[in-house]
């Protein structure tokens, strides 16, 4: 298996909203290089989070890279939108267009590198023909929508067939996992292939230390190994 580097992102949904500069802040002194920004419209999945004028009021105040996870079913609406509020990466979901290649040649026209999500129950079937335009498969290991779920066990296995995928086909793609990352997950899903952890309630945003600290263990636990 070919060894990617080891990227920390931390989900802003986790943050604390009354002082999100502050974690922000916090993030940078732990390492993160991240933020991952999920974006809910209230009918791909049952939640609504972060608006447009967090973002552009944010972008200003940090260097650190804005991956925008699309969780919406107006992904093509949304790529114009959100490419001009600062993101260096689109990920949106396989299973709300029917335009896949359209949609990602959208994203690399404008210059900002391309993720796509998979919900677990979604086969990594067909993958082998969208790779070789990725920059990024994010693989939810919890249902979407709602922080402090359940990790799904099976989707270490999902991680590997992707990494396989993308193995045979020469490719370079990374794999990122969002949901339930923590002590007990990072090593299983990373020695699986996964090579960007989205840390959350379990470990960056835990609340039992400072963001910047419990930032610093996650990296080194991500790292490690």
């Amino acid at each position: 298996m070919k060894q990617l580097c080891t990227r920390i992102a931390a989900s802003l949904d986790c943050a604390d909203y009354l002082n999100v500069l502050g974690d922000i802040r916090s993030l940078e002194e732990g390492g993160v290089e991240m933020l991952h920004i999920d974006i809910m419209d209230g009918n791909f999945v049952p939640n609504y989070a972060i608006g447009t004028n967090l973002l552009k009021k944010l972008r200003p105040q940090t260097d650190l890279l804005f991956d925008v996870h699309l969780m919406v079913n107006n992904t093509e609406q949304a790529v114009e939108i959100f490419s001009n509020l600062g993101a260096d990466m689109i990920t949106f979901h396989l299973e709300t267009s029917s335009r896949l290649h359209h949609v990602i040649h959208s994203i690399k026209e404008k210059g900002k590198k391309v993720g796509l999500a998979l919900n677990p129950s979604t086969s990594p079937a067909g993958l082998e023909y969208l790779e070789p335009y990725l920059d990024l498969v994010l693989v939810m290991t919890v249902e979407p929508g709602f922080v402090g779920q359940k990790f799904i066990p099976e989707m270490v296995e999902k991680v590997r067939a992707i990494r396989e995928i993308i193995e045979h086909g020469g490719g370079t793609t990374e794999i990122a996992v969002d949901g339930g990352i923590g002590e007990k997950t990072v090593p299983l899903l990373k020695e699986a292939g996964a090579n960007i952890f989205v840390g959350g309630t379990s470990s960056i945003f835990s609340g039992r230390e400072s963001v910047s600290e419990a930032a610093r263990r996650f990296r080194q636990l991500c790292e490690g190994g």
